[in-house]
């Protein structure tokens, strides 16, 4: 008598559907703002799967948008073109020629790039910036403190660096409705009429407030928050990030990452996610599966 029972692999997918069931059930009809950059940006295998996965949340009825960075290639530019760049507190001051740069390759070659990647995965995506539409305005940067110098405090104006500080959520609302995923590079107008590059994490958050979305996800450079020993801490909340933060367990470029999440949730996030965008598929486990991939910040 033959074995008609299907093979181990076509099994173990189907467990997996089902094991997603109750999470596709959830997340019907919510929004995901996802911040994508880093590394991955660069790999062209990772770039296919960043886009399957996005256009796969648009198929299960998810609403996902996309805000990009694009330090990297920011930089590339500008050494090719003899631009010299310097940063205070991660941030890089931003003449008007630096300025007119950062927005060429964010609303241009980069934005273009991952509606192009979107588009060969099966999905349909516009690019567009903060500018589009009143997006978002922008105001300037405050003055930052660079390190003291022999007891002195010094001040460095940031240019035009901007921070996010209203957000008109109408056209990523049409894009959304009409089955579109809006792909946003983290440039904005001021009231003053000047243009104002923003950081990407900063940008994601502020329009994750506003789209009161289900999930934020940060996709970074690391597995998520480790504790002292390097072990990956799942779940955390504002009050146990500061705990952390006081004893040095979270520091450098990971405090600026927290602080936005906790912003976000704290103005009607449901949860931010901190990711490794390096990892395969690293939103749909964290989205789809029990065990997640990553450090969950919600509300106690």
């Amino acid at each position: 008598m033959n074995d008609h029972s299907p093979a181990p692999g076509l099994l173990a997918k189907a467990e997996t559907l089902v094991e997603a069931l109750p999470y596709l059930q959830r997340y019907a009809g919510a929004t995901f703002v996802v911040k994508y950059g880093g590394h991955a940006m660069g790999d062209p295998e990772a770039q296919a799967d960043f886009a399957e996965d996005v256009v796969l949340l648009k198929a299960v009825g998810i609403n996902p948008v996309v805000v990009h960075g694009g330090g990297p290639q920011i930089g590339s530019m500008l050494k090719r073109l003899g631009v010299e760049s310097r940063f205070v507190d991660g941030l890089r001051v931003t003449d008007a020629e630096t300025a007119q740069i950062a927005e060429m390759v964010l609303a241009g070659s980069i934005n273009k790039e991952i509606v192009g990647w979107i588009g060969r995965a099966g999905g349909r995506a516009v690019g567009i910036s903060g500018k589009d539409a009143g997006l978002v305005q922008a105001e300037k940067v405050g003055n930052r403190s660079a390190d003291p110098l022999q007891g002195i405090e010094r001040h460095v104006d940031l240019g035009f660096v901007g921070e996010p500080v209203a957000v008109d959520r109408r056209i990523i609302d049409t894009l959304s409705a009409d089955g579109i995923i809006p792909v946003i590079a983290p440039v904005a107008i001021g009231a003053d009429g000047h243009t104002y590059n923003i950081n990407a994490d900063t940008m994601a958050g502020a329009i994750a407030s506003a789209l009161g979305a289900k999930r934020f996800f940060l996709l970074t450079d690391v597995a998520g928050v480790l504790d002292k020993t390097g072990a990956l801490m799942t779940d955390l909340d504002p009050g146990r990030i500061a705990e952390l933060r006081a004893d040095g367990t979270i520091s450098g470029g990971m405090i600026p990452k927290l602080e936005t999440c906790v912003a976000a949730v704290e103005s009607g996030v449901d949860a931010a996610v901190v990711l490794d965008g390096r990892v395969p598929h690293a939103m749909l486990l964290e989205i789809f599966t029990r065990q997640g991939a990553g450090t969950l910040i919600r509300k106690p």
